[in-house]
């Protein structure tokens, strides 16, 4: 008997990858392929296009190579790397490297806008801040930087849209990327060009694509596509979210209330709101899901997983096992003895659920009785108090459905249900983002009638982790601690960076 498979695919920053699915959820295979990304010296970061498609294909040759005969590709979903811009011109060649959400050219830019209120009205409408990889600010900088190459584009893609053009040869995009640039997240009607003009940028608008909701069809592969693919000529593409917005659909959180967390280099805490007067902080930023007026709101703190990285090397830890660096960490009790780690490693500061390019790490309790164990808890509680306020931020209540490579940590998982008191739910599988892609896929193939249906066709297996009343007691009292250091310490933060900055001036 033929079985049936949906692929999905996601553009990465840097890598890209295809996952094969069955009807149950199980993974038949997966393959990925790096990509580099292109740094230059006055903060630019690009891709090439052509080399992410390259590898695309690639992905997806490798593994149709794999399937069976007989098996059916129902659909191919996609999702990828979000912001930037991603030109071609007419003949649907791209006119430069891809801008990357991570150029940061355009910085000086940023705080002209924010100076001048255009920042705000960006927020106003889109509920987007601005930062150097948004298309507005981005673009506009390109055309001053590199105004041949960037005059010469017809449309702007961004990553996954890109995918589907050189599957499909369509022009197309969804509503939580065109969340991005101009689109009214009140009343998601389309692009506003009442924002652009106020921007000076009316003609860009002309550059953006048809929009269409996540879970309806996204073209058919083209037989050159198809040829290079290694899959059927008119086998359905579907159009796809943004990477961060789609991990919710395979986590299987799709409607109004529910949210989901992601712990990687940087982390995420979102929940869907039923519109965007719903929502909860300025500090966040707001996706319109397409889905009638529901927008995703999320906060994107810097305290990632770089900080366990960080004290395991600088403890001398490099080739220990992260099992036994949990176990060392587990040595400690809950509160890690009074010692408070404040993670604000990220050298751009942080963004969540506060703002503060000056932000920085430290540790506070800290005495001669102080042991390396403790000092390796408290960054695992550190990393966990981080979201565990932007949870509260958000109000968002109910189970925490987690996943990210942070995750698969059982002792954050622990910390973050003891310290907010509501379970967290790990799903076990891997390749959350490539399995929403394909949730939304068997929608807008027809295969399944809604969301609903295909997030539980496509589920796995989850872990739960129950709040523990006594731990729980230790974690708020020690949390509160933490906030009340973090706002102490913030007015010496900015001396504290001019600090390192004149010790770096006076090396160099």
């Amino acid at each position: 008997m033929s079985r049936e498979v949906v692929l999905g695919v996601d553009g990465g920053t840097t890598a890209v990858k295809a996952v094969a699915f069955d009807l149950d959820g199980e993974i038949i295979t997966s393959h990925h392929e790096s990509v580099p990304v292109q740094y230059g010296r006055h903060g630019e970061a690009e891709q090439d296009m052509n080399l992410i498609w390259e590898a695309v294909a690639d992905c997806i040759r490798a593994v149709a190579a794999v399937l069976e005969p007989d098996d059916v590709v129902v659909s191919v979903g996609l999702t990828g790397q979000g912001d930037g811009a991603w030109l071609i011109d007419d003949a649907g060649e791209p006119v430069r490297p891809a801008a990357t959400w991570l150029d940061g050219r355009a910085g000086r830019r940023v705080n002209q806008w924010m100076r001048d209120g255009r920042a705000a009205k960006v927020l106003g409408v889109t509920g987007t801040t601005v930062f150097g990889g948004l298309f507005p600010v981005l673009m506009e900088e390109l055309l001053e930087d590199d105004p041949e190459r960037a005059a010469r584009a017809t449309t702007q893609f961004n990553c996954k849209d890109w995918i589907r053009f050189k599957l499909t040869g369509e022009r197309l995009t969804d509503y939580t990327e065109a969340s991005r640039s101009y689109l009214d997240v009140r009343d998601v009607s389309g692009f506003s060009t009442d924002l652009a003009e106020q921007l000076g940028q009316r003609e860009l608008v002309d550059l953006l694509p048809e929009v269409r909701a996540a879970d309806a069809p996204g073209g058919v592969l083209s037989a050159q596509a198809a040829a290079r693919v290694g899959l059927p000529a008119g086998t359905p593409v579907g159009m796809g979210m943004i990477d961060v917005a789609v991990t919710g659909m395979g986590l299987g959180t799709v409607d109004d209330g529910q949210g989901w967390l992601i712990l990687g280099t940087t982390g995420f805490v979102g929940t869907l709101l039923p519109s965007v007067d719903r929502r909860r902080s300025q500090n966040s930023m707001v996706l319109a899901t397409g889905r009638g007026r529901q927008v995703l709101e999320f906060m994107a703190p810097m305290t990632g997983t770089p900080n366990l990285d960080w004290i395991r090397d600088t403890l001398g830890l490099s080739g220990v096992s992260w099992a036994e660096i949990e176990r060392r960490a587990r040595a400690s009790r809950p509160g890690a003895n009074g010692v408070v780690y404040l993670p604000y490693a990220s050298p751009g500061g942080e963004r969540a659920p506060f703002i503060d390019t000056a932000a920085s790490a430290s540790w506070m309790g800290m005495s001669l009785t102080t042991t390396p164990d403790d000092v390796l808890r408290s960054v695992y509680e550190g990393v966990a108090f981080s979201l565990a306020d932007c949870v509260r931020t958000l109000d968002m209540t109910g189970n925490l459905v987690v996943s990210g490579g942070g995750f698969r940590s059982d002792l954050v998982c622990e910390i973050l249900a003891d310290v907010t008191g509501q379970t967290v739910v790990r799903q076990d599988a891997p390749e959350a983002g490539a399995r929403g892609a394909a949730v939304l896929a068997l929608v807008s193939a027809g295969r399944c009638a809604d969301l609903e249906e295909a997030s539980r066709a496509l589920a796995c297996p989850v872990e739960r982790f129950e709040p523990d009343a006594d731990r729980g007691l230790v974690y708020r009292a020690t949390k509160a601690v933490y906030l009340h250091v973090r706002e102490a310490i913030r007015p010496a933060w900015p001396v504290m960076r001019g600090l390192r900055e004149q010790v770096g001036e006076n090396d160099s």
